[in-house]
C-alpha cells in the first residue's frame, strides 16, 4: 500500500513510518519543515508538503494514497479544546477525499474516550464520551460522521505510549518533578494509566490499515493500568528525588494543566483488538522504560 501519514515525523509517527516501510509499504509523509523532510527521506519515505491548517494539502495527500493514518495532533494543552476542534476539521478534510472508496482512514484517539464506568477498564465497544465532556472525543465524533458518508474509517485509541525517551503524559510529569525537585502523586496514587511500548503501537497501526475493517475501534494497550504511585516511585528512583503524596486540592498548584489527568483512573483493555488483529505486544513495560530513562535526552 501507499500510505499517507500525518504526524509522520512525531514520536509515534516516525515509528509507524519505519514499521510500514520495513513491511513493504510505501509512505507519503505530511511535512512542512525542511529538517523534518530530510528525516522522512532518510527513513525511506516520500515527502508531501503541507500542514494541518491547509485542508487542500490534506485532501491531495489522501487522494494520492491507498490509505491514510492520521496521527498528527497539536499537543499545546493551553488550547486543548480548540486543538480538538481543529482535529475534527482535519478528519473531515481527509474523509472527503476518501468517501465512496474502500481506501481506509485510521483516526487517532485516546483510551479515555470509552472509560465511562468508574473503576472499570475501558473496552473497545464501550459507550463513547461526548466532546462536551472531554474535547478529545471530537476526533471520534468526526470519524463517525465521515463513516456515515461512506468512508472506511476505524479508530486507534492510545494509552501512554512510551520508550526510554518519551512516555505520553508521563513525560510532562517527569518535567514537573525535575523542576520542583519532588515527584508527587495524588492521594493514595492507586489511579491507573494504561500503557504500551511505541514499537508495539506502530505495529498495531500497520495491522489496522492492512485489515481495513470499517467502524472498528482498537485499543493499543499492552498494560491495562499502571498505578500513578508506581509511576511516581519509578520517576523518583531514576531522578533520585523524593516522592510524596499530595492532597487533591494541591494538585493544581503542583501539576498545573496536567492536574486534569493526574487523578483520573483510566484503565483499559485490548482483548477485542488482539483477537481482531492478532496483535501481541512484546515491548518492555512502562516502569521498565522509566527505570532506563535517558536523562540526557530530556
Amino acid at each position: 500500500m501507499r500510505v499517507f501519514v500525518t504526524g509522520a515525523t512525531g514520536f509515534i509517527g516516525s515509528a509507524v513510518v519505519k514499521e510500514l516501510i520495513a513491511t513493504g509499504h510505501q509512505v507519503l509523509g505530511l511535512c512542512r519543515s525542511e529538517e523534518k523532510a530530510a528525516a522522512l527521506i532518510a527513513a525511506g519515505a516520500e515527502v508531501h508538503r503541507g500542514s494541518l491548517e491547509d485542508p487542500e494539502s490534506l485532501k491531495d495527500g489522501a487522494a494520492r494514497s491507498d490509505g491514510v493514518i492520521h496521527l498528527a495532533f497539536n499537543h499545546d494543552f493551553s488550547k486543548f479544546a480548540a486543538n480538538c476542534e481543529d482535529d475534527r476539521r482535519v478528519i473531515r478534510a481527509l474523509g472527503s477525499a476518501l468517501a465512496g472508496s474502500d481506501r481506509p482512514l485510521i483516526v487517532t484517539s485516546g483510551t479515555g474516550m470509552a472509560n465511562t464506568v468508574p473503576g472499570q477498564p475501558a473496552r473497545e465497544d464501550g459507550a463513547v464520551i461526548s466532546s462536551d465532556v472531554i474535547p478529545r472525543a471530537a476526533s471520534e465524533e468526526a470519524a463517525a460522521a465521515v463513516g456515515a458518508e461512506g468512508v472506511n474509517v476505524s479508530v486507534v485509541r492510545l494509552p501512554q505510549v512510551h520508550d526510554t525517551v518519551r512516555q505520553g503524559l508521563v513525560t510532562y510529569a517527569i518535567a514537573i518533578a525535575r523542576e520542583k525537585g519532588v515527584c508527587a502523586y495524588i492521594g493514595d496514587g492507586h489511579n491507573r494509566w494504561p500503557a504500551a511500548h511505541v514499537l508495539d503501537v506502530a505495529r498495531l497501526y500497520r495491522l489496522a490499515i492492512e485489515r481495513a475493517q470499517a467502524g472498528v475501534k482498537y485499543h493499543a494497550v499492552a498494560e491495562e493500568g499502571v498505578s500513578h504511585r508506581d509511576i511516581a516511585d519509578a520517576i523518583g528512583r531514576r531522578l533520585q528525588i523524593p516522592v510524596k503524596s499530595i492532597r487533591p486540592e494541591e494538585a493544581q498548584a503542583y501539576f498545573g494543566w496536567l492536574a486534569m489527568f493526574a487523578a483520573h483512573d483510566m484503565p483499559a483493555l485490548s482483548e477485542q483488538t488482539r483477537k481482531k488483529l492478532g496483535w501481541q505486544p512484546t515491548g518492555p513495560s512502562l516502569i521498565a522504560d522509566l527505570e532506563q530513562l535517558q536523562l540526557s535526552e530530556m
